[in-house]
């Protein structure tokens, strides 16, 4: 390519040539001095002959036609490639801001119809990329099936005893407090028709089927689900995880296996425990305000529960396990940055674990109304 090289055959023309690059303007600085235009002149910059611009050349071509303009005169830059008429806006556009004066052109702003666009765009991406971080735990878990020497026993044992003894207290109280609010609502229109006793069916299947399955998982969503996307997330901030790869450690079989099975054992038994303490919350309550004994509420409840709805709350725990896991930890590997990050993470690992969690939840409503169960 041939230098840098600007030419006046007439007073109201120039012709610029040549590679305006940083490696070849070297030379045109004496040149572009020597350029002048009278005032009120209505000049034109012809640029097909350019072979190449960076940066560097746009930014001293725009410095020669500020100052021909500020002399008064008027130069129209024409014959310039697209790519390079872009970057030479660009660098215009950067020399107005770095002098305090707005751009000429402003990007118009985005409307609506853009913001739902790249929203839609974001979540199909994620849910790919879910998928795909489902895909590679799946493989790897059917690795450690083959070699159970890989097994991390220390890690899954810690995980149940933190996000399942740890989670008693919490899961008890309110499971506890539900089967209160359950009870107490149905005795105001129980009462009214003399079905005192029917409170032993509201709260026994209310909360067998429903409230305590989603009640726990949203519990164990907020707790143990964002604690896993902050530990990973923060490890993968302070490059803890490729410091795993690099030493040989895989960081599924490490990080996310344990978690998905400890929470496979934990989130079922939670269950249970939410089972007897929201039926023991509606027992007491039941006996306060509609006089119905704990012996007559449990003979009505053993009659009006059946071992299949007891099941149907019990058997949604694995699908809302996997979903919490699963979720936790995939935002955790997405962090990136600082701890902003880490804490964008966490609240995006909360809010998809118990939005998919009721997703779930309504389609095994779906799929159990389907089957008559």
């Amino acid at each position: 390519m041939q230098a840098a090289a600007i030419a006046q055959p007439s007073p109201e023309e120039l012709v610029l040539t040549g590679s305006w690059t940083a490696r070849d303007i070297a030379g045109i600085q004496h040149p572009l001095a020597s350029i002048r235009l009278a005032p009120h002149t209505q000049a034109r910059a012809d640029g097909a002959g350019m072979e190449a611009l960076d940066t560097a050349g746009a930014w001293v071509l725009h410095k020669l036609l500020q100052r021909l303009r500020a002399e008064g005169a008027t130069v129209a830059l024409s014959g310039l490639r697209p790519e390079f008429a872009k970057l030479l806006e660009v660098v215009a556009q950067h020399v107005a801001e770095q002098a305090g004066v707005p751009a000429l052109i402003t990007p118009p702003p985005a409307t609506v119809l853009e913001h739902l666009g790249h929203r839609a765009a974001d979540s199909w991406e994620q849910s790919l990329a879910l998928l795909s971080f489902i895909g590679e735990s799946a493989i790897a878990f059917a690795a450690c099936l083959t070699r159970p020497a890989r097994w991390r026993w220390r890690p899954i044992l810690f995980n149940i005893r933190s996000a399942g003894i740890n989670a008693l207290p919490i899961v008890g109280l309110l499971s506890f407090l539900l089967g209160v609010v359950v009870s107490y609502q149905g005795a105001a229109q129980l009462r009214q028709y003399g079905a005192n006793i029917f409170v032993a069916d509201l709260v026994g299947l209310s909360m067998l089927r429903e409230f305590a399955p989603l009640i726990t998982a949203i519990i164990i969503a907020g707790r143990s689900g964002s604690a896993y996307a902050a530990q990973i997330g923060t490890m993968a901030v302070t490059e803890e995880i490729d410091a795993m790869r690099t030493i040989g450690i895989a960081p599924l079989e490490l990080l996310v296996l344990p978690k998905v099975i400890a929470l496979l054992v934990a989130l079922p038994l939670l269950i249970v425990f939410a089972d007897v303490l929201g039926v023991f919350g509606g027992m007491v309550m039941a006996r306060s305000q509609l006089d119905v004994g704990f012996g007559e509420f449990l003979d009505r409840f053993i009659k009006a529960v059946s071992v299949t709805s007891y099941l149907v709350g019990i058997c949604k725990a694995p699908v809302f396990a996997v979903i919490i896991s699963m979720v936790g930890c995939f935002q955790g590997f997405r962090t990136h940055g600082g701890a902003d990050s880490v804490g964008r993470q966490t609240t995006r690992s909360v809010v998809q674990s118990i939005f998919l969690v009721i997703v779930a939840d309504a389609l095994f409503s779906v799929a159990f109304s389907a089957l008559d169960l």
